[in-house]
């Protein structure tokens, strides 16, 4: 709902102080103390004001600074009656002073009164009070009714050229408030994100490092209450040994990753399926560095893929294909298949689910399921 212009404040950006310029406050400054000096002389030189009179005039000088004051301080609170209060308290001293023969002093009033309202006052309200002064200046006035009518549509002019003025000044305020909120906003978002990335990376490295520890560790314990001989319980050891060292190697890359150092993707894959035997690594399309977030979801869907496969179809062939495409780049991860091994169900890292979290967090896609042979997955990553 739009607020009526005739009630609307300015607001209290415009109002305020805070984004005025130092020179340009100094310069306001200035001519208030040089129309305060030159009204204080134009009053007190006549020889005339003497005495109690002139500690009058004094005091009613005294007296209009803290009632302009306290006009500016109601003002910038939007506090509608305590404000008229106020401007009929100084229209009202101005009344006085053009009684007691200040007639400088009470121009000045006068018209200072129409002009504050003109620029810090709800139009609705303002019009009425800048009225009354300056018909008020106008009937005191000794010039010509041309003169004083240019003069009075000048002085309302620059009232709502001062009030446009501070509105622009209090959008320009509120907008800088706003870019200031939305930057702290999007570093704190910005810090999250990395905080998530870093948290999930070393998640994925744990999961599967551990989980392919655990495969082995597992085994050596089935094959210690079998019975079995010395090697092969010492060769899953080795093996989870082995797996360990892998991990800690694993970890090294991660933190490499958050820095963006990685090592080529195809390398890493052909590492990757060395240890299984006829297992190979194809890639197709125009190669290129992919983002981070993109390069590490491969290369955590791949090895999580191939342990899957080693734990479910121990001995299978697994071919990885690399693609990469225009808009996307896909991995293609397949089994030839074969009966589940015995630690089929011992549990893994984070799997699937975690796999497809991955790349839905980057916009792509992740389908796992069997196919004529075995058990295939596939990854698409927007790049």
């Amino acid at each position: 709902m739009t607020e009526n212009v005739w009630t609307r404040w300015p607001s209290r950006e415009a109002l305020g102080p805070r984004g005025v310029s130092r020179p340009r406050r100094l310069l306001a400054w200035a001519v208030r103390l040089l129309v305060v000096g030159a009204l204080v002389w134009s009053a007190f030189h006549d020889s005339r004001i003497q005495g109690w009179v002139a500690v009058a005039g004094a005091g009613g000088v005294l007296v209009a600074g803290g009632l302009a004051w306290a006009l500016f301080r109601t003002t910038l609170e939007h506090r509608l009656w305590p404000s008229l209060a106020l401007l009929l308290m100084l229209l009202g001293l101005a009344a006085g002073a053009e009684a007691a023969d200040f007639r400088s002093p009470a121009a000045v009033l006068w018209c200072g009164c129409a002009i504050a309202a003109l620029e810090r006052l709800p139009l609705g309200a303002a019009l009425p009070a800048a009225s009354v002064g300056f018909a008020a200046f106008a009937v005191v006035n000794d010039d010509s009714g041309v003169t004083s009518a240019t003069a009075i549509a000048g002085m309302a002019l620059a009232g709502y050229a001062l009030r446009l003025d501070a509105e622009a000044r209090g959008t320009t305020q509120r907008l800088l408030t706003q870019e200031r909120a939305a930057r702290v906003a999007e570093a704190e978002s910005a810090a999250l994100a990395e905080r998530a990335r870093i948290a999930r990376e070393i998640h994925d490295v744990l999961a599967h490092s551990l989980s392919a520890q655990l495969v082995h560790l597992e085994a050596a314990r089935l094959l210690i209450e079998r019975g079995a001989d010395r090697e092969q319980i010492l060769d899953r050891v080795v093996a989870a040994r082995g797996m360990a060292r892998d991990g800690l190697e694993e970890t090294r890359q991660s933190l490499s990753a958050l820095r963006g150092e990685l090592t080529p993707l195809e390398d890493f894959l052909t590492d990757l399926v060395r240890t299984s035997d006829g297992s190979e690594v194809t890639v197709g399309g125009e190669r290129r560095p992919l983002p981070v977030e993109a390069s590490q979801a491969v290369r955590r869907v791949a090895q999580e893929a191939l342990t899957n496969a080693r734990k479910h179809a121990p001995g299978a062939k697994v071919r990885v294909r690399l693609e990469y495409g225009r808009h996307e780049v896909t991995l293609d991860v397949r089994d030839s298949g074969g009966s589940p091994g015995e630690l089929a169900e011992v549990g893994g890292g984070y799997g699937l689910l975690g796999m497809r979290e991955r790349a839905e967090l980057l916009g792509g896609s992740l389908a796992a399921g069997p196919d004529e042979e075995g058990f295939v997955v596939t990854l698409k990553v927007p790049v």
